[in-house]
């Protein structure tokens, strides 16, 4: 099957250049150049995008200091309803402050600029629909004459074409994945999930409980320190045929930290993305690293940080990926090479743009996970099955990362947790 069709509007090199103050700022006011500015960027019913905005002292066609935004991205159902008719993209930009204080905003609006953008086309070729300074104005119709200040920005759009593939149900329940089309949805991956057995007690005799108390308090010592680790679990991606062609192997146990039930950033869990070494079925080779956490904070957070595996092992990793997602809202898992460069992270994958997003439901949710790769950065289905093993282990990082007080769901259990 071909891959879906969508596009991605950019909007970057932002940049502001205000006028100079012709009178001293009141005792109680502040200038704008002497306080941060950003921009909240609209695109129909999007949700709205925030940019802080350097300050540029020239009109230069090229800033020396410029900034960009995430972006949108445009699915084939936002395609098919806003292609045919200009669409407005609205930058609205302010000083001050991004927070609130006491529920009121502190930011000052300076003014506005508006962007026509036509899709016509877009699925198809590269478009640019404004590249260079605009002027700023609450108004619409202000005097050309009248300082005003400026704002720098590039608006375009490019082709994005993704693979979509969606688990069948949750991955601790083996599910098949889907490709999907539209409304077609086609196999395209099985799944087999296991948990290590190697620890477990042996079978309890039927009248366990009719024995000393002693052999009790023992075995639910053993139980009770097995309990405090989430370990050995794997996820097995196969084909058609039923070779496998990629694996999540948890390769650090999940444990809480001294004093606590939670696992530590200072201490995370982690996995091994695996493909298969060459024609042989019993031998793997890393691709890549996922290490997971649960956050501490106002609002509990799963942190994760993903790695790609170079030939000196997993230790040294080129790191591409890393966030926080909400435990209870869940979120997007997001491999995305514009914003590895603009964090700093390096990214050695073939193409650029967009690499891999992967939904991931809040805990105590049921989770059928959504995965979108780059058509570039898949070759054969091989490739896109090493995204499903990664999006897999995100999602199961979601379960291990569970506070040690609560109780897991009972696929995810070993043995002898089973025991009472």
């Amino acid at each position: 099957m071909d891959p879906c069709p969508f596009v991605r509007l950019t909007v970057e090199s932002l940049a502001l250049k205000l006028p100079v103050a012709t009178k001293p700022a009141p005792v109680s006011g502040v200038h704008p150049s002497t306080t941060p500015c950003f921009c909240k960027i609209r695109f129909h019913v999007f949700p709205s995008q925030t940019a802080l905005l350097p300050l540029c002292s020239s009109d230069s066609p090229s800033p020396e200091t410029t900034t960009s935004a995430a972006g949108f991205h445009l699915g084939p159902a936002a395609l098919k309803r806003l292609s045919g008719k200009p669409v407005a993209l609205r930058v609205s930009v302010y000083s001050g402050s991004m927070g609130r204080t006491c529920g009121v905003s502190g930011a000052k609006l300076l003014g506005r600029v508006t962007v026509s953008v036509d899709l016509a086309g877009a699925m198809s070729r590269p478009a640019t629909f404004h590249g260079g300074w605009q002027r700023l104005g609450k108004k619409q119709r202000e005097p050309e004459h009248k300082p005003s200040a400026r704002l720098h920005l590039v608006v375009r759009t490019e082709p994005d074409p993704r693979f979509v593939f969606q688990f069948g149900g949750e991955p601790e329940c083996s599910p098949v994945v889907f490709q999907i089309q539209e409304n077609i949805r086609q196999p395209v991956f099985s799944c087999k999930f296991s948990a290590d057995r190697n620890c477990r007690s042996r079978s309890l005799p039927s009248d366990f409980t009719n024995k000393p108390s002693r052999w009790r308090r023992t075995l639910k010592s053993v139980r009770d320190r097995h309990g405090r680790e989430r370990k050995g679990w794997m996820i097995m991606i196969h084909d058609l045929s039923g070779s496998p062609v990629a694996a999540a192997s948890m390769i650090t146990p999940f444990v809480p930290s001294p004093g606590s039930d939670r696992v530590s950033r200072s201490n995370p869990g982690a996995w091994l993305i695996l493909r298969p070494n060459g024609a042989s079925v019993s031998s793997w080779k890393p691709w890549g690293r996922l290490e997971a956490w649960r956050e501490r904070g106002s609002e509990d957070g799963l942190g994760y940080k993903f790695a790609l595996v170079t030939e000196n092992g997993p230790v040294s990793g080129i790191p591409i990926a890393e966030g926080t997602l909400n435990v209870k809202k869940g979120g997007q898992f997001c491999i995305d090479y514009k914003v590895m460069k603009d964090h700093g992270l390096s990214a050695r994958l073939p193409g650029k743009g967009f690499v891999m997003g992967s939904t991931v439901e809040g805990e105590g949710k049921m989770s059928k996970p959504v995965v979108q790769v780059g058509a570039q950065h898949v070759t054969c289905m091989a490739d896109a099955a090493l995204f499903i093993a990664l999006s897999a282990a995100i999602d199961l990082s979601m379960d291990a990362c569970q506070l040690f007080s609560q109780k897991l769901r009972k696929e995810l259990y070993h043995h002898e947790e089973h025991v009472s």
